[in-house]
């Protein structure tokens, strides 16, 4: 009493300031309660819902994985010689057999004429005295000496020509070439490198998992794999070989898979983040936002003739922005994903964007009906 007595002031200041913070709380609830209602009446509170709706859900093992080529080779040359001419450009892709670089071959060349002409000659030697046997003027033995000179001659001129051919660098399958490192004039020798060959139609992709999943793999599982590279593209694959041995240091088996690379996006050497696929299943589902914990318990609010209810689920896997739901809920249910947090069961609630006209028709048909 002697303080208010000695400041009388401050007490009705401090008595006004309560008294408008009263005021202008009430206003403001007021207005709260009027925007939750937007028209459908006091106490009717605003919420989006989604439907529980059937989804696919993917059970996947990650790992991390390297690309290979199909088929990869370092093309070389056969025998010590000089190019002559190149073919091809750096990064072309080649089918099989196609000439990629070609040798001189001038001595070749004239051993070949000189074995061609021993050929002939012995060709008619022994049509001659095949003619003179059948005279009676020559013999057999006479006949068996021309024809083995005649396969010497053959025999050398089949040699001829694979010399040749070694002096003609083919592609041995088609793909991509690399870079090339020959010019005319360059001295080829069996250690020189002319370009690399991959065939990247099909990329070989080898990566690891756990020991522990060996049982649930299986030769012909579906593989997803992403780069870095392609955001936005996945690779589709199947499980081509399960290693026959388990690495025991990191106690993880190698597989390896093959991926479609038509486009011929990937090439050897990438990194690749994989996803095996273990099964797939259809499963009901709900956004994640939807659910409610209680202690050990999961519950959702679906909406009914526009009240909520509040409903235990059992929940079972979890994926990105998804639950799935084993019990308690049926496919098509509303169930509330946002403004849980303001009602209880048995409030009485409106879908936000639905309008009240139409909901007000639909009750009173329903009555009339």
């Amino acid at each position: 009493m002697q303080f208010i007595k000695q400041h009388p002031l401050l007490i009705t200041f401090i008595t006004l300031a309560a008294v408008v913070a009263g005021y202008s709380a009430n206003i403001y609830f007021d207005r709260q309660n009027q925007q939750s209602g937007s028209g459908w009446g006091s106490g009717t509170t605003i919420v989006v819902t989604q439907p529980a709706e059937m989804r696919i859900i993917i059970d996947e093992i990650e790992s991390i994985g390297t690309a290979k080529a199909n088929e990869s080779v370092s093309l070389t040359s056969k025998v010590t010689e000089t190019v002559r001419k190149v073919n091809f450009e750096d990064g072309m892709y080649i089918t099989a057999g196609e000439i990629l670089v070609e040798l001189t071959n001038s001595e070749e060349t004239a051993q070949l004429a000189e074995a061609q002409a021993a050929v002939n000659e012995s060709t008619r030697q022994f049509k001659r005295v095949q003619n003179l046997i059948q005279q009676r003027l020559a013999s057999e033995t006479r006949l068996d000496v021309e024809k083995a000179r005649m396969e010497t001659a053959q025999a050398r001129l089949e040699a001829i020509l694979a010399r040749l051919d070694d002096r003609l660098i083919r592609a041995p399958f088609s793909g991509l070439l690399g870079f090339r490192s020959v010019s005319p004039g360059t001295l080829l020798t069996p250690t020189t490198v002319i370009t690399t060959l991959d065939d990247i139609g099909i990329i070989k992709l080898d990566f690891s998992i756990p020991e522990t999943y060996l049982s649930v793999i299986s030769k012909g599982q579906e593989v997803i794999a992403m780069s870095a590279a392609y955001p936005n593209e996945k690779f589709s694959g199947k499980v081509q070989t399960i290693n026959s041995r388990v690495d025991p240091v990191t106690r993880s088996v190698t597989i390896r898979a093959h991926l479609n690379n038509d486009a011929r996006l990937l090439r050897p050497g990438m990194l690749l983040m994989v996803n095996l696929v273990r099964n797939r299943s259809l499963a009901l589902v709900v956004p994640e936002e939807a659910v409610i914990p209680v202690q050990d318990k999961q519950f959702v609010f679906v909406v009914q003739d526009g009240t909520a209810h509040r409903i235990q689920i059992q929940t079972g896997r979890r994926r990105p922005g998804i639950i799935e739901v084993l019990e308690g809920l049926e496919p098509g249910q509303q169930v509330i994903t946002q403004g849980a947090i303001k009602i209880r069961s048995g409030s009485k609630v409106a879908i936000k964007g639905e309008k009240p006209s139409a909901r007000k028709a639909d009750k009173e048909t329903g009555e009339t009906e």
